[in-house]
């Protein structure tokens, strides 16, 4: 029996200190939680605004699988939040007419494709799509786009991709936070040769995915 004894106190040790690393590990996740959470209430972080608040389209002629197209798009951006500031580093614009893509390019902003937006902050965007590209429309979609033409419309979608930093007080978050920004447009048309455009573009607020 007077073995048996140091075995027990041994072991009784053995839950006492592994209590003890718990309670000290509960404790820690319990702070940082709350310490998360303050930070939270205090910051209390809002998602950006964007939006396209002038757009025109002054060509989109398809002939031979070929289709040339100009585009113009005016956006703004938002920052809706009192303690966080913006990093844009990156954003690519996608457009597409009736499901197909047919032109991608990176958005500038005062010729940069990075920016910095300080809170409650609103900047402009200025996107171009210009050019031509071999596309395959179907027999419905070619119809539809002298349909448009005549309407003086076009629906556009476009489709942003970026990438954004986020700086609290003095500290700059070094990972990106990627997402896509989603616009469905009614763009008025008008050609180069100086057609007057027939409908007003109404200003569109765009769908952010964060």
């Amino acid at each position: 029996m007077a073995e048996v004894q140091p075995r027990n106190r041994g072991r009784s040790c053995c839950c006492c200190l592994f209590g003890v690393i718990w309670k000290v590990v509960v404790a820690l996740i319990v702070l940082i939680v709350l310490a998360i959470l303050i930070i939270f209430f205090i910051v209390q972080p809002r998602s950006f605004k964007f939006s396209v608040k002038e757009a025109k389209l002054t060509e989109f002629n398809y002939t031979n699988n070929t289709l040339r197209y100009n585009l113009m798009l005016n956006f703004t951006a938002h920052n809706p939040n009192k303690k966080l500031t913006i990093y844009y580093d990156k954003m690519e614009g996608h457009v597409s007419y009736e499901g197909t893509r047919f032109t991608s390019t990176n958005v500038m902003t005062m010729g940069f494709n990075s920016f910095r937006q300080d809170t409650k902050k609103t900047n402009r965007i200025n996107g171009v799509f210009s050019g031509q590209r071999v596309v395959v429309f179907d027999h419905d979609q070619i119809s539809n786009i002298e349909r448009d033409k005549k309407d003086g419309v076009f629906h556009i979608d476009v489709k942003l991709y970026y990438s954004v930093r986020f700086k609290v007080w003095d500290f700059v978050d070094e990972d990106d936070f990627k997402g896509n920004i989603k616009c469905g447009l009614d763009v008025p048309f008008g050609s180069n040769n100086g057609t007057k455009f027939m409908n007003a573009f109404e200003p569109t607020k765009c769908h952010v995915n964060f």
